[in-house]
């Protein structure tokens, strides 16, 4: 994949720590010295008036229409999950002590999320929205989160671009469900509001597919909703024509082969019409529980490792459709066209990456098809403007890979980066840019848990908040920025997954008639490891995907303790009246074979074991 096959040459080393038992010492930002409230992203017109408002457990929210009713009660549910006790949503009169939500489709010049915040005796936060009215009471959050007295003054806040994003391959591996909530969570509180996940649902039209990791119907479901009610929008992504070995392994028939009739696992054979049926059928399985009104399908890399001559049968189908002066790559957009009409069917826009615009195409890409920059070629970011394809900045130099590359923040903070900004090209105007987003790869899947990849991706996240957002460079230096998100805290409702359920000690795990005797330590990253007298439990065997032993039914055993052996660390999840024992890498459970050996499966395949822990 290509975010997976980048030379070492790029890779950065990152120290990582856990949020839960890091002291750091910050320094002050610079804004609250001048008397403005510290959020992420930063306020930029902030001002100050006579007092300030205190936030009183007798405070109510005033909210009289449906849409400011939703604000309300998502905000009340917010305030109780940060300790701010429980406000009652009300209609009516304000009085002094209340915080009012305002939706006035009148003040247009505040736009789709902008919001006016106003701190006096009362708080109030106006919107033309009820999304603009939303972020408003983030800032609000924010400012309650180290006190609650907010000084007096007003704010008009509205964001430079209308994309602002994270995006998330939880593709071959499996991501947990708490960590994608808690992303969703953190996004909002820092006003991002798209997030992009490439990754299975299980599917009811194709079993032969469903290899782990897939997510469920209603875990999908459960997610959405999530996204939806703090207004962050979640874009699903098959990719494809290439990288499909997810979907196709198991479908011969619909792989790509070379002129020597040796098929291709990872392409999917654009020639022939039960390939398109396929995909076209995936999108439509995607749609019974994804709501975005974007669809990603890729479409990067078809080509990687290979080249379209070793595939004749893709020139002979570009010429037999659009004549003899046609090339191999327009049978490739073709396809992506393809995909186009039938997204635009269910009411969605396409989405695709850039580097398989080479130029060499006679057939254009479908108009309104928006184009995520994150590679240098030929055809350049103001070539793609110019044809008028709307384009987000999704540059390599903003990855996060697992065990690879990390995006260098500071440096990013320190040059003024802001969407502007391409790799290869930076460009004098924003117009005809949506916005950017940092994306996370799994090239090495246990190159790194989900919580140390949780510990880089905040700060990382916080940046392209405020690059997005506002002032790409609101403070002196990335010290005084970072101090930002010291400052505002973790969204309400963040969990801390770094949290073991128990002490270091000796223990004895039991369930059905298997026991064994232990020694659990917690690792740096809020794990456990577990040593028995013949050493650590670990999984190993079976199919490897990006070096993940992701096959079912494969062993956990000891092995040789290795402190950096990430398949040695363990989750214990609470379960009735025990602990399900999670593999921190694969996210698959322990469950106890016939003849008592620990065997790992889906949590859905298989009945999980509950461990007893004495």
């Amino acid at each position: 994949m290509r975010r997976r096959l980048r030379t070492a040459g790029v890779l950065a080393a990152l120290t990582l720590f856990s949020a839960a038992s890091v002291s750091v010492s910050v320094p002050a930002v610079a804004e609250e010295e001048q008397g403005a409230p510290v959020t992420v992203p930063a306020l930029t017109d902030w001002t100050p008036a006579a007092g300030s408002y205190t936030y009183e457990r007798s405070a109510r929210l005033v909210a009289d229409s449906a849409s400011e009713r939703r604000v309300a009660d998502t905000l009340a549910g917010d305030l109780r999950d940060a300790g701010h006790g429980t406000a009652a949503v009300v209609r009516g009169g304000a009085r002094p002590g209340d915080i009012v939500i305002d939706v006035r489709p009148s003040r247009t010049s505040l736009g789709a999320e902008g919001y006016e915040l106003g701190a006096g005796k009362r708080l109030s936060v106006t919107a033309a929205t009820e999304t603009g009215a939303f972020y408003g009471t983030r800032t609000l959050l924010q400012l309650l989160a180290r006190s609650d007295r907010v000084p007096a003054g007003r704010t008009v806040d509205v964001p430079r671009y209308k994309e602002r994003g994270v995006g998330v391959c939880a593709c071959y591996i499996h991501v947990s469900m708490p960590w994608l909530e808690n992303l969703v969570r953190e996004m909002a509180y820092h006003k991002l509001n798209q997030l992009l996940l490439e990754l299975k649902v299980r599917s009811d039209a194709h079993p032969e597919a469903n290899t782990w990791g897939y997510y469920t119907k209603d875990e999908i479901r459960r997610l959405v909703a999530l996204g939806n009610r703090y207004h962050v929008e979640i874009i699903p992504e098959i990719n494809s024509p290439g990288h499909m070995d997810p979907w196709i392994e198991n479908r011969p028939d619909l792989q790509l082969a070379d002129s020597d009739g040796t098929k291709q696992p990872s392409r999917l054979d654009i020639t022939r019409p039960e390939a398109f049926a396929y995909y076209a059928g995936l999108i439509d399985e995607y749609a019974q529980v994804f709501t975005a009104t974007s669809w990603h399908m890729g479409a990067d890399e078809y080509m990687l490792g290979s080249d379209f001559a070793k595939y004749p049968q893709i020139l002979k189908y570009a010429q037999d459709r659009y004549g003899p002066d046609a090339t191999p790559q327009d049978a490739f957009i073709d396809f992506v066209n393809r995909v186009h009409a039938h997204a635009a069917a269910k009411g969605r826009k396409l989405r695709i990456w850039n580097d398989g615009l080479t130029g060499a195409n006679t057939v254009p890409v479908a108009a309104g098809t928006t184009v995520e920059h994150w590679l240098n070629v030929a055809v350049k970011p103001s070539r793609l403007l110019a044809q008028g394809y709307p384009l987000m900045n999704a540059a390599y130099a903003l990855y996060l890979v697992r065990g690879g590359f990390h995006s260098d923040t500071k440096g990013l903070y320190d040059q003024s980066w802001d969407p502007r900004g391409f790799e290869g090209e930076k460009l004098s105007s924003s117009d005809g840019i949506t916005g950017a987003k940092i994306s996370l790869w799994p090239d090495n899947g246990r190159g790194e848990t989900e919580n140390e990849v949780a510990a880089a991706l905040w700060p990382a996240l916080r940046h392209i908040a405020q690059a997005t957002w506002g002032d790409p460079h609101p403070d002196a230096t990335y010290a005084e920025f970072t101090a930002r998100g010291t400052a505002v805290g973790h969204a309400p409702g963040w969990r801390d997954l770094t949290r073991v359920p128990v002490a270091d000690g000796s223990y004895t795990f039991r369930t059905g008639g298997r026991s064994f005797t232990t020694e659990v330590a917690r690792t740096a990253d809020g794990y456990v490891t577990v040593r028995t007298a013949d050493g650590c439990l670990e999984v190993r065997g079976g199919k490897l995907t990006l070096n993940v032993p992701l096959q079912p039914g494969v062993e956990a055993a000891p092995q040789t303790c290795d402190p950096g052996n990430t398949l040695q660390r363990w989750q214990l999840e609470p379960a009735a009246g025990g602990y399900h024992l999670v593999n921190a890498i694969t996210r698959m459970t322990v469950s106890v074979a016939f003849d008592g050996r620990l065997l790992q499966y889906p949590p859905d395949q298989r009945t999980s074991a509950v461990w007893h822990l004495s």
